[in-house]
């Protein structure tokens, strides 16, 4: 639909201007701070505007105008994604600095903003869309615009990086970024972006169905509170696994339990057809909800450690920049993760009534199908190709020489 395609875009410019403005947000973190409070802000102004502006012309001539369409993909899509990739990435390498010694634990608390945003919006959002009457949504978008521009703003004034910091010099003067990654073999920095890719992917394809999936189980009428806890789980696997990630020595031991719960949960909703039967089932009703939640703290795991396995591998000199292209996996992700999803709802099963609610059992077991094979390939990855860090071997030789020690 019209909505999907306009979310979309926004992942899709999000992940992309990461990726091209990840060497400004390395030089000047004041400038890419800058960019994301004005960028976010009047691409969400811009969206309320066009919003009221395709309401007027609907009211005039009876339907929808293409401008307005055109205008909320750009202001929503483009701008807002500009805003989003230079925000998201602006604190991130900013906390590392600032606790070094605890980075998963500091990039957990930069990312879970993304998570808890949800929980914290959306009853906001919906009370608003309920009390501002006529033209809810396009007013809502306005007083969201300038509250967000405060906060940014804020934010951005008191950003800043640890005095006495100087850049580390990891790249000679002319090398490029993807000199610094070349500097480790290839395919462990294409791993990496490949499970990353698959981890958002796979995420945004049961987050997309989550509400139907919740319905098909009959559990409709608690859609709005298991939409709240699956955002804290997403939330707190930002912060939970990046934290425990800290007490490893190889992070990749993270993506490797993230997968395999997925897997584990994924299979074992398919061979109960729990999606399907479990419509009064408390214990298809349980498995299914512990699915929904482990998915989502997965999917916000991945985003908190990826920038922490990029700086075990790549250092922190040139962070910014490298997070910023990996992020580019997120923004094609944002164009295959639910699309993918909705497609196979569209061709796969049949509608049917459960508990008075139209739901497509079939087409949703169908996008578990996918996704389980997903984590399977993704869990090869990160077993094949990203390689333990240099410390974490050493770690490992030391842990085993005290052993035939003893």
């Amino acid at each position: 639909s019209a909505t999907e395609w306009a979310f979309s875009l926004a992942i899709f410019f999000l992940g992309m201007s990461a990726a091209f403005l990840g060497n400004v947000v390395e030089k000047d973190i004041h400038k890419s701070s800058l960019i994301a409070t004005i960028c976010f802000s009047v691409g969400m102004a811009g969206t309320g505007f066009f919003i009221y502006y395709g309401g007027q012309q609907f009211a005039a001539n009876g339907e929808g105008s293409v401008l307005a369409l055109v205008g909320i993909y750009i202001c929503y899509g483009l701008i807002m994604g500009i805003g989003l990739g230079t925000g998201y990435l602006s604190p991130v390498k900013t906390l590392m600095l600032w606790f070094q010694d605890r980075k998963g634990l500091a990039t957990g608390l930069a990312v879970a903003g993304f998570g808890a945003a949800k929980a914290i919006a959306s009853p906001i959002m919906q009370s608003m869309l309920e009390n501002l009457g006529d033209g809810g949504i396009y007013k809502m978008f306005l007083i969201l615009a300038a509250v967000y521009f405060v906060m940014m703003f804020v934010g951005h004034l008191l950003l800043k990086k640890p005095d006495g910091w100087h850049e580390p010099a990891t790249k000679e003067k002319g090398q490029g970024i993807l000199d610094v990654i070349k500097s480790k073999p290839i395919l462990n920095y294409v791993g990496i972006w490949l499970m990353f890719y698959i981890n958002i992917t796979c995420g945004l394809a049961l987050i997309s169905q989550e509400k139907m999936i919740v319905k098909c189980i009959g559990l409709a009428g608690a859609v709005g509170i298991i939409s709240t806890v699956s955002a804290i789980f997403n939330a707190g696997g930002r912060l939970g696994f990046s934290a425990w990630a800290d007490t490893m020595k190889d992070r990749n031991t993270i993506y490797k339990m993230i997968f395999i719960i997925s897997i584990v949960l994924t299979g074992a909703v398919l061979l109960t057809n729990g999606i399907q039967n479990g419509n009064g089932n408390t214990f298809l009703i349980v498995l299914v909800l512990a699915l929904i939640f482990m998915v989502n703290a997965g999917y916000g795991g991945g985003f908190s450690n990826v920038p922490t396995l990029l700086s075990d591998h790549y250092g922190m000199g040139s962070i910014s920049a490298i997070h910023g292209i990996t992020l580019s996996a997120w923004a094609f992700a944002g164009l295959t993760g639910n699309q993918m999803a909705t497609w196979i709802v569209n061709h796969f099963g049949e509608m049917v009534e459960v508990n008075g609610n139209m739901v497509n059992p079939v087409g949703y077991q169908t996008v578990l199908y996918v996704t389980i094979a997903l984590y399977i390939v993704a869990l090869i990855l990160s077993l094949v190709f990203v390689r333990p860090t240099e410390k974490a071997l050493e770690a490992k030789a030391a842990k085993k020489a005290a052993k035939e020690q003893a």
